[in-house]
């Protein structure tokens, strides 16, 4: 930020903070506020992240003692006053402000030199801090405030049961470093887990940034994930999905559990166990059981003719006819 500025922006004004505050004030004011105006908080909001720059430059000022009495020295030095380039002819502008200070002998002006003799520095006796204004070490770190450390992706994965149930899981960062991770329950195949503050450390001073943790979910061999619920497939012979039985069906990570299939049931048909799916603190699913008729792939003589006789006693009709009649249109 160029040192004019100082003169009319009002530090004090856009934290929202009295001029004696305090540092510890002062920080708790400006984290409650970057925390409200974060671009990760408001994506998409260019008026956020106007605003989160504005407070961001307030506090890199007024946290900093040196930065915060030359800040103050300025504003009381008059509102609204700017340098003007040597020769201007401008009114109302730092020349102003001081009178005739800038003029030496024969009407010579001074311009600002930073490490130059008889310049800006020479007039103020290192008021202005011997010229740090803009620059990276010492003073105002630049618009915006401290830079923000980088973030770091990494990947991990998971069985099945451990998405389901959730579990603290350890983890080795790249500098070999091991750091423990929350996987919350319901975690879904390819979801991102964001970890504030793990990532790589801020060159000067500022936020470090965040781990992006992406976690890859192994197959169960059984169950499946749909939202909060699981489904299984259970498989029953022809003569229970005909005659009606009861039947046990697996839960993870549980005893199995009876259900009763009714008599005449089609394949497909699903069978639900009230809360036996995924629990968390969003709510808890079911288990969703699909019925699938087995049909036996060898038969022995007798079977055959004991089932081409069951076939002689079923009604006549072609199951496939209504179907064959919606294709035709």
């Amino acid at each position: 930020m160029a040192s004019q500025d100082w003169f009319d922006k009002d530090f004090y004004k856009v934290l929202g903070v009295s001029k004696d505050v305090s540092e510890a004030e002062l920080k708790k004011t400006y984290r409650k506020l970057a925390r409200k105006y974060h671009p990760d908080s408001n994506p998409g909001d260019p008026a956020a992240e106007a605003k989160f720059k504005e407070i961001s430059e307030a506090h890199s000022v007024l946290a900093d003692p040196e930065q915060r009495k030359e800040y103050d020295q300025i504003r009381a030095m008059g509102s609204g006053a700017r340098f003007t380039a040597p020769g201007s002819s401008g009114q109302g502008g730092f020349d102003d402000v001081f009178g005739g200070m800038f003029t030496g002998q024969g009407g010579q002006r001074y311009t600002y030199q930073q490490g130059g003799q008889g310049g800006f520095d020479d007039v103020f006796g290192g008021l202005f801090g011997n010229g740090r204004f803009g620059t990276t070490s010492g003073g105002f770190r630049g618009y915006g405030g401290p830079t923000r450390g980088n973030d770091v992706t990494a990947h991990t994965t998971i069985d099945f049961l451990t998405a389901t149930k959730g579990e603290t899981i350890s983890l080795q960062a790249g500098d070999g470093k091991p750091f423990k991770v929350k996987i919350p329950a319901g975690v879904a195949d390819g979801q991102k887990i964001k970890l504030r503050g793990k990532g790589q450390p801020s060159p000067d001073g500022g936020e470090a940034g965040d781990i992006v943790l992406t976690v890859t979910v192994r197959k169960h061999p059984v169950f499946e994930r749909d939202g909060l619920n699981l489904r299984v497939t259970v498989p029953v012979t022809f003569a229970e999905a005909a005659l009606g039985a009861t039947i046990e069906v697996p839960t993870l990570g549980g005893d199995p559990v009876k259900l009763r299939v009714a008599p005449g049931t089609p394949s497909g048909r699903v069978l639900r166990v009230k809360g036996r799916g995924v629990q968390t603190a969003k709510g808890t699913g079911d288990l969703l059981a699909i019925v699938q008729v087995a049909v036996p792939s060898h038969l022995s003589s007798d079977a055959k003719e004991a089932l081409e006789a069951f076939a002689e006693k079923l009604p006549d009709g072609n199951p496939r006819e209504d179907i064959l009649a919606k294709a035709r249109g």
